[in-house]
C-alpha cells in the first residue's frame, strides 16, 4: 500500500492539501544521496531548499549556492538547523546510518513530512523505535526504497498482475555491486565496517530485499543465508605491495588502484571523463583538480590499500527467502562483478521472465514465444541521479504530496519499509549462526 496521507501533523507546519507556495524543503546531510534528492526536489519547480544542514563546508556550500538558500539557513549540523524551527513543509534526512534516529525524532516532533534514506535504522530496537515515534506523532514518513519508483517495476508490476507467466513460484536476483564500486564504499569507504555504519547487506541491498516484496506481494517468513569477507584481506594482497595505490609497485597490475578506478572520473588535459567515475572522484575530492585528487590519494582514505584497509564487512553473501504464500527467492549480491544494472529471473506457473539490460522478456510455456518489453531508459536529468529512474520517482512522488495532498504515488511508507529491514536482520543472524531464522516483524501493523 501507499503511504497514508499525515493524519497528525500540526495545522501550522505548512502541510496542505494545496499549496500557495513551493514546498519548503530542509536537508540534513548533503552528501550523494541528499544532494541528489535535494536536486530533483528542486528540478520538480514544486519544492525549494529553505535549510540545510552538513558538517563538511565544501558540500555546504556548494549546494547552498546551487539552491540558494540563505545563510540563515545554513547549519554545520542538523541540531542547530532544526532548534531553528525553520517553517518548512518536509526534510530529507541523509544522515549517516547510524544518524538517523536524532534528526527523525526532532522532524517528527515538528510536524514536518520526512523524507528518509535507507536504512531507517541499523538494528531492530532502532527500527521499532522510529515507527513508534511515527505513530505517535502521526508523522508521515517515506522510506528511499528508490527501485519501487522505477519505470522498470512499474512495468514489471503490471505484467505479473496480468498473469503473464501465471502464478509466481521462485524468483533469482542478483545485485552485481561492481568490482571498483565495492571497493570504493565498502573497502576504503564509509561503509567499510560494520560497527561505523552498518553490515553490508542492510547499507547496500535493502532496497533490493525490499523489491522482492514488492514484485512478489506477499510476507516473508523465514530466510537462510551465507556470506563472508573472502578477498579483501591482507593474506590476499600481490606481493610487494604498499599501503598506497600513490607508491605501490604492484599498482600498474592491480584492478582495484585508486590511481586507475579515480583517475578516470578526472583525467588530466583536459580529456573527456567517465561520467560514473567522474561521480566518485567528487566524493574523494570535492570540486578539486586532478593535482588535488592526487593529493587526496597519496594522503586520505580512497587512497589505501584495498589489501591494507580496516574494512570488515562481507564482500559476497547470498540470501534464501521463503515467502507466506509459497514463493521463494534467491538473492545474491557480490563485489566481483562489472558495474552493471541488477539481472532477475522470475519462474512463473506459465512462464518466465528475464529482466536484463533495460529489457523484460517473457517466455510464454504454451506458446514457445518470447516477447521483449523494452524499457525506456532514463536520462538523468540532475548531478547524482541514478537507479534507472527511480530516485526522481520517488522524489517526484513526495514532493506531489507535499505539494498537493495526493499520496497515491508513496509507496514506500515507514510500515511496509521495515519489512525488508525485518528480513535483512534475521538473514545477519542467519549467516552468523548459519541457521534458518523466522522474520520478526518490527512494527505492530506487520
Amino acid at each position: 500500500m501507499g503511504a497514508l496521507p499525515p493524519p497528525g501533523i500540526p495545522v501550522d507546519s505548512g502541510v496542505a492539501s494545496q499549496k500557495a507556495h513551493p514546498v519548503r524543503l530542509l536537508v540534513a546531510g548533503a552528501g550523494a544521496r541528499g544532494s541528489a534528492y535535494a536536486r530533483l526536489a528542486a528540478a520538480t519547480n514544486q519544492a525549494v531548499v529553505v535549510g540545510l544542514a552538513e558538517p563538511r563546508a565544501v558540500l555546504r556550500d556548494r549546494l547552498a549556492a546551487e539552491f540558494g538558500v540563505p545563510d540563515h539557513g545554513l547549519f554545520e549540523d542538523w541540531q542547530a538547523m532544526l532548534a531553528t524551527h525553520l517553517p518548512a513543509d518536509g526534510i530529507i534526512i541523509a544522515t549517516p546510518d547510524r544518524d538517523h534516529g536524532g534528526p527523525f525524532s526532532a522532524a517528527a516532533a515538528h510536524g514536518y513530512s520526512i523524507l528518509l534514506e535507507k536504512p531507517v535504522a541499523v538494528d531492530p530496537a532502532g527500527c521499532a523505535e522510529l515507527e513508534r515515534l511515527s505513530r505517535e506523532t502521526g508523522a508521515s514518513t517515506t522510506v528511499c526504497h528508490v527501485l519501487r519508483y522505477s519505470p522498470l517495476t512499474a512495468l514489471l508490476k503490471q505484467l505479473l498482475s496480468g498473469g503473464a507467466v501465471g502464478r509466481t513460484i521462485s524468483i533469482q536476483h542478483l545485485e552485481p555491486v561492481g568490482f571498483w564500486h565495492y571497493a570504493h564504499s565498502y573497502v576504503r569507504g564509509n561503509w567499510r565496517r560494520e560497527e561505523e555504519s552498518s553490515p553490508f547487506l542492510l547499507a547496500k541491498c535493502t532496497h533490493d530485499i525490499d523489491w522482492l516484496s514488492f514484485i512478489i506481494g506477499s510476507r516473508p517468513l523465514r530466510v537462510s543465508s551465507f556470506g563472508r569477507l573472502s578477498h579483501f584481506r591482507r593474506e590476499e594482497a600481490p606481493e610487494g605491495a604498499s599501503l598506497r595505490c600513490t607508491d605501490c609497485p604492484a599498482e600498474p597490475r592491480c584492478p582495484y588502484s585508486a590511481l586507475r578506478i579515480y583517475g578516470a572520473g578526472r583525467p588530466p588535459n583536459g580529456s573527456k571523463a567517465d561520467p560514473a567515475r567522474a561521480y566518485f572522484a567528487d566524493v574523494v575530492d570535492p570540486g578539486g583538480t586532478p593535482e588535488s585528487l592526487l593529493h587526496a590519494l597519496a594522503t586520505g582514505p580512497y587512497g589505501r590499500c584495498v589489501y591494507s584497509s580496516d574494512n570488515d564487512v562481507v564482500d559476497h553473501q547470498v540470501v534464501n527467502i521463503e515467502y507466506e504464500d509459497g514463493t521463494t527467492a534467491a538473492f545474491t549480491a557480490t563485489a566481483f562483478t562489472a558495474a552493471g544494472p541488477r539481472r532477475t529471473r522470475i519462474f512463473g506457473s506459465h512462464g518466465e521472465i528475464t529482466v536484463e539490460a533495460g529489457a523484460i522478456s517473457v517466455f510464454d510455456f504454451l506458446t514457445g514465444a518470447t516477447t521483449v518489453h523494452p524499457v525506456p531508459a532514463a536520462v538523468q536529468q540532475v548531478r547524482g541521479e541514478k537507479h534507472d529512474g527511480g530516485d526522481r520517482g520517488l522524489v517526484q512522488a513526495w514532493v506531489t504530496a507535499l505539494a498537493a495532498g495526493d499520496w497515491s504515488g508513496v509507496v514506500s511508507g515507514l510500515e511496509e519499509s521495515l519489512v525488508s529491514h525485518a528480513v535483512v536482520f534475521a538473514a545477519e543472524e542467519a549467516r552468523r549462526s548459519g541457521s534458518v531464522v523466522q522474520v520478526r516483524p518490527l512494527s505492530l501493523s506487520y
